[in-house]
């Protein structure tokens, strides 16, 4: 009967850390998914806001899916909690669409880096609306940071005043999904992830839409296969292994792996488009990247 005991526990063991390892493969993937976005944005033949539309308009039907698996209700909301979502999903369609232009302007490492920063902005505004002072640990990541950023952004500078741009559209996306997290934060506790993200694709559609044709993008494209791909990547595998893992990891694994986003970006804008980084370009990742895992381990 003991040794029976013995391989019980050795079974649930082994079974316990292969759970583990496919939980941690799972927030892994979902973030090379999602690093692998900014690639086909560039490579589709129609506007990169356009891109932002199909990305959430093709993945809407399989959203609906996954909430009614998930058993995540479409309705009851209330008109307020229903207004607030709108608003949410404007901001949402809003940084998509300042991401994407961004995307097309700066290095990829930059592009993805800095589209991440809602966390430190997040951070930000903690320390404002109750009106504290950061401890220690959280006033280094602010300076790591704004050092990063200022690096990151005066070697764009001396590329083109195109690149510095594009950084600035990117961080301006931060900025945004920082706004959309706040105004959707009572809405994610009353109502399921997928559920939410049917609702935010469905007013964010229009918005992406008509920003592109504000711009006079193509919206149409003549090769479906990077769309096809974004929306795979970024709104289905991306989006759902993320969606996922989140249950299952502390914040400051999930900043942690976060980390792989830029790193693999920076490594294909090298090998497909040509982006060396210097020296001072991975100092300032790396400042940036350090920041961002401490902010998200205080979420």
């Amino acid at each position: 009967m003991e040794n029976g005991g013995a391989s019980q526990a050795q079974v649930s063991g082994l079974s316990s850390r292969w759970r583990a390892a496919l939980l941690l493969a799972a927030l892994l993937a979902g973030n090379v998914a999602l690093a692998l976005g900014p690639w086909f944005v560039r490579l589709a033949d129609t506007g990169p806001v356009s891109a932002g539309f199909w990305r959430l308009f093709l993945a809407l039907p399989f959203l609906v899916l996954l909430a009614r698996a998930n058993q995540q209700s479409l309705g009851g909301m209330g008109g307020r909690t229903l207004g607030l979502v709108a608003l949410g999903a404007v901001t949402f369609a809003l940084d998509l669409a300042s991401w994407h232009i961004g995307i097309g302007m700066t290095r990829l490492g930059n592009a993805t880096l800095f589209g991440n920063a809602g966390s430190i902005v997040l951070l930000f505004w903690v320390f404002l609306s109750r009106g504290v002072l950061p401890r220690p640990l959280e006033g280094l990541a602010i300076v790591f940071a704004l050092a990063g950023a200022a690096i990151l952004m005066g070697r764009s500078l001396e590329i083109s005043t195109s690149t510095l741009i594009g950084d600035l559209f990117c961080l301006a996306a931060g900025l945004l999904y920082a706004v959309y997290l706040l105004t959707l934060q009572d809405a994610r506790k009353a109502f399921g992830s997928w559920s939410l993200l049917v609702w935010v694709s469905i007013f964010g559609c229009p918005v992406l839409l008509a920003v592109a044709l504000a711009l006079g993008e193509p919206v149409w494209p003549t090769d479906w296969t990077p769309i096809l791909i974004l929306f795979v990547s970024s709104q289905l595998v991306g989006q759902g292994l993320m969606v996922y893992s989140l249950a299952h990891f502390p914040p400051l694994i999930i900043g942690l792996a976060l980390l792989t986003q830029p790193a693999v970006a920076a490594l294909y804008g090298y090998f497909a488009f040509g982006e060396v980084l210097s020296a001072l370009d991975v100092v300032g990742m790396v400042l940036v990247g350090a920041a961002l895992a401490v902010a998200r381990a205080k979420a």
